[in-house]
């Protein structure tokens, strides 16, 4: 959630500071803060609301060579300039954290029953333990101490006035990295806030504790043993963290989705068939040994399972179970033996997900897991047997779409590779290569309707629901353009399998209620018809996304947009394009921040 930002230089960081900030607002824009060691003291910087609230309140006469920043998603506390990060203690130590204290009540009784707190969160409680036990230790000892007493998730960056040249850092279930640079060494959440200054980074791992100098750069394990870390080089580059001329991120985003689908299944697919070498050395571990499939995602991540379970039945006939992460990590559940584990994140760090993969990985019934995500240095990446990186690139948009497509595309190949154990033919294999090598052309002409629904958008500017249907696999994808309506228009929209229409839904339905169906010819396209049927008897509007042959009608209660989408299982992915152009343009004549939505944040890593 929360971005974190620090440098440590020969120069002064106060630019590398506030740029950082900027690159990573999209993992929260609650309030922001500096805080830095200047003349021998600690100046704290903090503002309520977005980065540049803070940025056009600094002066020029801020020089220093060591700082730390943080741009918040309130969890503990509400937004305001008091809940905002940096914390200090007694103007020694101050501190930014990303993760949730979860006994931070206990540390306050335990060490500070008399020590009076100046926010409402939970992180400042880390700023005083850190300078209790700096009374009498060096400070990396003192975090070291710290975060004995404490439980949760952190990601930590902490400096002392009495040792100014240095930042202490630490990590535990929420990202952190450090940049190599020259003179200079950075540490941020993740490498987008750091592209302009280096491409070398050390991906710290849970227990992780660093000291970080202009010079050097020292990694510990949870017991203070000093460790190395790999040195990896990023592609990452200011294109890909740019609006390249469009508005927002999210429309950008959404027309880049051509390129990203087709570098998702680049090199994946040769003479017709995707090699199971694709998941990498360990597939052998699981290939020839699971029976059943066990999904866990959250959030749009998750309607990306509901389609996986879908296919691997369907196509493949492996058994499937699909589940939130947040539920399926807090319940009791009777696994089947040999089940293959499989979990999906955009970011790789989705905290529930993480929680619910260790939970589970060792346990005797699980013969292997699978990560699809599109961050390969992830935790999720680093922590699975296999993982099938989606090539979607960097999405600053917090409300997700080309994440979304690429993992469906993803997902496909997957399929196809585990499917060979079970019912995918050679033939059929043959099939669905040749429909996934399609789809970017197929997007592309889906995109063309941009015009039309920006349009169709005006009907929805003073709506303050809708209702989502769709059927069969294409019901996810109801799900998904639900979901977007409400991420960056706030218009409250509900999806509903169409055929549960009239066990209760049906009873909001009416002239004011704009009913958005996804109608692919499929084999239950008739019964969908009947469904909708049932919504315009009722006196409902209706907004139908169909193929071409679906064979449905403008008339006085009905529109239609006609969508390419042959009678085939990618069906999905193609109709998930329209929902994202209307939740978009939907959003943009309601005024909302469309790449900045309220109460959201683009990586979800606390609980």
């Amino acid at each position: 959630m929360c971005g974190i930002v620090a440098a440590a230089s020969k120069f002064n960081v106060i630019n590398i500071l506030s740029d950082g900030l900027k690159h990573l607002e999209y993992r929260g824009y609650d309030s922001a803060g500096i805080a830095v060691i200047q003349d021998q003291k600690i100046n704290r910087y903090r503002k309520e609301g977005k980065v540049v609230e803070l940025t056009s309140s600094l002066t020029d006469n801020i020089n220093a060579t060591i700082g730390i920043a943080h741009t918040r998603w309130a969890t503990h506390g509400k937004p305001s300039e008091e809940n905002a990060h940096p914390h200090v203690a007694e103007e020694n130590i101050a501190i930014v954290h990303n993760g949730i204290i979860e006994n931070h009540i206990e540390i306050k009784n335990k060490f500070f029953k008399n020590t009076t707190f100046t926010s409402e969160t939970d992180s400042e409680i880390l700023a005083h333990l850190i300078n209790h036990f700096a009374h009498k230790n060096n400070t990396l000892d003192s975090v070291h101490l710290s975060l004995q007493e404490i439980k949760g998730s952190y990601a930590l960056a902490v400096i002392n006035k009495k040792n100014p040249g240095q930042i202490i850092v630490a990590r535990n279930g929420s990202p952190l990295l450090i940049g190599i640079g020259d003179q200079t060494n950075y540490i941020a959440s993740d490498a987008h806030a750091l592209i302009e200054h280096t491409n070398k980074f050390i991906y710290l791992e849970d227990g992780d504790l660093a000291t970080i100098t202009f010079e050097n750069v020292n990694i510990f394990d949870k017991n203070k043993n000093k460790i190395s870390r790999e040195i990896k080089k990023s592609n990452l580059s200011l294109k890909s963290s740019s609006k390249e001329g469009y508005e927002h991120f999210m429309i950008k985003e959404i027309f880049e989705q051509p390129e990203a689908v087709k570098a998702t299944i680049q090199d994946r697919i040769i003479n017709n068939a995707v090699p199971k070498e694709i998941l990498g050395p360990n597939v052998e571990k699981y290939f020839s040994k699971f029976k059943v499939v066990q999904i866990i995602a959250c959030g749009t991540s998750y309607h990306a399972a509901l389609v996986a379970k879908h296919w691997l039945e369907r196509l493949a006939g492996i058994p499937c179970h699909a589940e939130i992460a947040s539920e399926f990590r807090y319940r009791s559940h009777a696994v089947q033996k040999d089940t293959l584990l499989i979990c999906i994140s955009q970011s790789g760090e989705t905290a529930d997900t993480l929680s619910a993969l260790r939970k589970v990985k060792n346990e005797d019934h699980y013969v292997g897991t699978i990560a699809i995500c599109n961050v390969p240095e992830s935790s999720l990446a680093r922590e699975c047997d296999s993982t099938l990186i989606t090539h979607a690139g960097p999405e600053i948009g917090v409300a997700s779409t080309k994440a979304f497509t690429t993992q469906l595309t993803a997902i496909m190949l997957l399929v196809i590779v585990l499917g060979k154990n079970f019912e995918i033919t050679k033939d059929l294999e043959k099939s669905l290569c040749k429909q996934l090598q399609g789809l970017p052309e197929k997007i592309k002409s889906t995109l063309a309707l941009d015009a039309e629904i920006a349009e169709l958008a005006k009907v929805f500017s003073d709506k303050e629901h809708a209702l989502f249907l769709g059927r069969g696999s294409h019901f996810p994808i109801a799900r998904e353009g639900a979901l977007k309506l409400k991420e960056v228009s706030y218009i409250h929209a509900e999806a509903y399998p169409a055929g549960e229409l009239k066990h209760g839904p049906l009873a909001i339905v009416d002239e004011n209620m704009p009913v958005v169906a996804v109608a692919p010819n499929n084999v239950v396209l008739e019964k969908l018809k009947s469904n909708l049927e049932e919504v315009k008897a009722r006196g409902g509007k209706l907004y139908i996304f169909a193929d071409k042959k679906a064979g449905f009608k403008n008339d006085d209660i009905s529109q239609v947009f006609e969508i390419d989408a042959p009678m085939n299982p990618v069906a999905p992915i193609l109709f998930t394009i329209p929902l994202q152009l209307l939740a978009y343009h939907c959003a943009i004549i309601k005024g909302t921040n469309v790449d900045m939505p309220r109460n959201l944040a683009k990586s979800v890593t606390v609980e």
